[in-house]
């Protein structure tokens, strides 16, 4: 219990598990298309983790300090990207904040996660980008569209924790929580038959094996579930990819 407790606290409430998920789910794809470089790996780390810390403490007491640490991980993300990359990968990672930005901000009458039921696609759409855009060269469309629909599939169970008191419409509200665990697992199912189409067989393979303990968890999602199964065991399941596959590389 002490030990749950203490992951929970640095390393859960501190977003560094939600942002090393989203980077080895980056990963994964780079290593598929063998694009793989450490400076891409460490800036997309860092965008995911100043922006999960600016939405969960920007309405603490704590603002000014995480408006601190955010400034200086963009300095050093602009860093990486002029010493690593290129121009046109700094517009894309300014575009991402800006679109992070829109999602949750404080300083926004109006903002993405307060519009009904658009939630779910959006976040499926910046990690999408995240994956297929700010990690590649050009603009990689297989990549973004399996991101986006596994994503999406993902952010469900969390509207299912939060559907007694999320404000805003969500899918388990209008349609019912063993519906959105349909359409949950259709949308993990149908990003597996994208991806036996575009993916290399050895990395459709690991994708295909971290489906079914994905789907598995959407399943047995229920809002009295405690909040680590979703923030800590529903989270892994977009490092899942990356880590059957190093389970298949290696061992």
């Amino acid at each position: 219990m002490i030990a749950l407790k203490l992951l929970k606290k640095y390393i859960i409430d501190s977003q560094i598990f939600v942002s090393l998920m989203g980077t080895l789910l980056a990963t994964f794809f780079m290593l598929e298309q063998n694009t793989f470089r450490f400076p891409t790996f460490f800036l997309i780390f860092l965008t995911y983790f100043s922006g999960y810390i600016y939405t969960k403490y920007q309405y603490s007491k704590k603002l000014p300090f995480i408006l601190a640490i955010c400034f200086v991980i963009g300095v050093i993300c602009s860093l990486l990207i002029i010493k690593n990359h290129n121009i046109d990968r700094l517009y894309k990672w300014v575009i991402i904040c800006f679109l992070g930005l829109l999602y949750n901000s404080f300083f926004l009458k109006l903002y993405i996660r307060n519009i009904p039921l658009l939630k779910i696609f959006y976040v499926g759409l910046v990690w999408g980008l995240m994956n297929a855009w700010l990690s590649f060269p050009i603009f990689n469309f297989p990549i973004f569209i399996i991101s986006f629909i596994f994503i999406t599939a993902l952010v469900l169970p969390f509207d299912i924790r939060d559907m007694n008191k999320d404000k805003v419409l969500t899918f388990p509200q209008i349609i019912g929580v063993k519906k959105t665990k349909i359409l949950a697992s259709f949308l993990v199912v149908l990003s597996v038959v994208l991806a036996y189409f575009y993916l290399s067989p050895s990395y459709f393979i690991a994708f295909l094996f971290a489906s079914l303990p994905t789907i598995t968890l959407i399943y047995f999602s229920e809002n009295y579930r405690p909040d680590y199964y979703f923030s800590l065991i529903v989270e892994s399941c977009s490092g899942l990819p990356f880590l059957f596959l190093m389970i298949m590389k290696y061992f």
